[in-house]
């Protein structure tokens, strides 16, 4: 078998090592103003709800935040409760 050695420009080279890490930047940025937008008002909620405002917390969470709605959505609140 003979392999064929390419010399592989620096620029190309550059971009290879750099778009992955523009990337995660870009994602993480994203996720950043996602959490700064989602929280608040979720702190809001959870507290007038009656449970622990650290749950909004949960909601930038990744799947965890669908179960965290529908706990939300479907479970009695403390606030509502009859004594």
């Amino acid at each position: 078998m003979h392999y064929m050695i390419v010399d592989i420009p620096d620029a190309v080279q550059d971009l290879i090592i750099d778009t992955p890490m523009r990337m995660w930047t870009l994602a993480m940025n994203i996720w950043l103003i996602m959490a700064v937008l989602l929280i608040p008002p979720f702190w809001f909620i959870f507290s007038k709800a009656g449970f622990s405002k650290w749950l909004s917390l949960l909601i930038v969470v990744p799947m965890v935040n669908i179960v965290i709605l529908f706990f939300l959505a479907f479970s009695t609140w403390p606030s509502h409760r009859q004594t």
